[in-house]
Formats: C-alpha cells, structure tokens, sequence
C-alpha cells in the first residue's frame, strides 16, 4: 500500500487565553504541534503499513518551521515528508488546491488519511475538499478500518449508529479519534528519523495548484463566557424551579 496522511500544524489551543481589552486570541509563544486527530491518521497509515507492507508520506502545508513537527510524524513510523509553504492569506481553497497538487506530484497511492477536522479550527472540509478535487471515493469519519487486496472497509460513525461501507482503490478517509490510540516512538525512532527525507515544495513546484483565495478572514475574537455565579441553596424541588425560571429568562429555554 502506498499511503498519504496529510497532517496540520496547529497551535496548542489548551494554551490559547485571550486578550481582555482586545478579545482577540493570543497566539504569540504558544507551543505549536501536529493536531491531534492527524495523528490518529497516522497510527492508522502505520497499522496498515504493518499488515501489507508499503510507504507511507506526509503532506504538511505550512511555515518552515512545519519541518520539526514533520520529524515527530516520521519518528512515529511515516518514511518520508513533504512540506509545502503557506501562502498568505490562504484559505481552505488554497490548501485543498496545494494538497491536490502535492498528491499528483507523487503518483501513485492508495489511500490517502486525514483526521475528521483540525483541533484549531474543526471545520471537517479539508479532507472532502481534497477527495472531490482529486475525484476519488470518499469515507468520513471512519472508527474501523480493514484493508483487502482490492478493497477496503469502513466503519463511518454518524453518531447514534455505524455504517459499515466497502470501496475500492484509491480512496480518502478521515478518521475520529476514537480509531485508535496514537503511539510514542522510541528514542531510537526519534534518532532515526533524522535519516528520513523531508521533501520542500515550492508553490512554484505544484503550478497547477490555484493559490488564490476566496474567503478573506476579516477578524479573529474570542467568545467572551462570562457567569452568573447563581448559587440555589433551597430545597431541590424550589431549586429547580428557580434554575428553569431564570434560564427561560436568559433565553435559553422558550
């Protein structure tokens, strides 16, 4: 199997506080890493590695400083990177486009993993963006997967039920993170990974990719949660009673 994960650097948002005065998020310092589901795409990448045998790339576009985080993905057990710079202003568009072009720049491949969406953003587009520009079959959120020689088979959660689903090659799948738990390498895969290629794409490299965006984002601000503090001491009967008033009051109950 020839397998492509396509995995994100995103900022630690557990660390992220906001800006009292400004509301606006504050980003700068904030420890950066792979997002979390991503990872789960590649511990399946690996799992299935290790029952068929194959390559597995990764696909990051991102800032330069991408590489290091790439190095974490290569020490757990993908043979080789790919990094792509962000061009400014880029947009879900864009990295579609880039990602599309980075998987035809390599040719041949299988199947092609991606988390259900970004810790940062979980917007969930990335990885169906990327199916239908490629045009290929797509499985979302897949807690199961079983690979054959010619097919593949799916479990995909909607929540309070499973479908079970069968496809043929080449195919894209997003992943939850209930699929599996991500493994920690060892220090001599830490070590190893050094040897491991890292590729450096321009923008210029995958000219068929369109890098112009259509969504400018205007703003970014934080949702200020303000409480209440309302502490109901009476007996629960009345407690209740009072807690559904003052909720109907806030408007969260009509």
């Amino acid at each position: 199997m020839n397998i492509i994960v396509c995995a994100k650097q995103v900022v630690d948002v557990s660390e992220i506080k906001i800006d009292a005065s400004t509301k606006k998020p504050i980003l700068a310092g904030i420890p950066q890493k792979i997002s979390d589901i991503d990872k789960n795409a590649l511990e399946e990448a690996i799992k299935v590695k290790e029952k068929t045998g194959g390559k597995i790339t990764v696909i990051t576009v991102g800032t330069p400083d991408a590489k290091e985080r790439i190095k974490e993905l290569l020490a757990m057990g993908a043979d080789e990177g790919v990094l792509i710079p962000q061009p400014q202003h880029a947009d879900y568009y864009v990295i579609a486009h880039l990602l599309a072009a980075a998987v035809k720049k390599i040719g041949s491949y299988d199947i092609i993993l991606c988390g259900e969406a970004s810790i940062d953003m979980f917007s969930g587009q990335m990885g169906p963006r990327l199916a239908g520009l490629l045009n290929i079959p797509q499985i979302t959120y897949a807690q199961k997967i079983t690979v054959e020689k010619d097919t593949l088979v799916s479990e995909r959660n909607l929540g309070d039920k499973a479908v079970t689903i069968e496809t043929t090659y080449p195919v894209l799948l997003t992943v939850t993170k209930e699929i599996n738990q991500p493994r920690l390498p060892s220090l001599m895969q830490i070590l190893s990974a050094a040897n491991k290629p890292i590729h450096e794409w321009s923008v210029a490299d995958l000219a068929s990719a369109d890098v112009t965006p259509k969504v400018h984002t205007i703003d970014v601000k934080g949702v200020p949660m303000q409480r209440k503090n309302i502490i109901f001491q009476d007996d629960v009967d009345q407690s209740v009673t009072k807690l559904v008033d003052e909720l109907a009051k806030a408007g969260v109950l009509r």
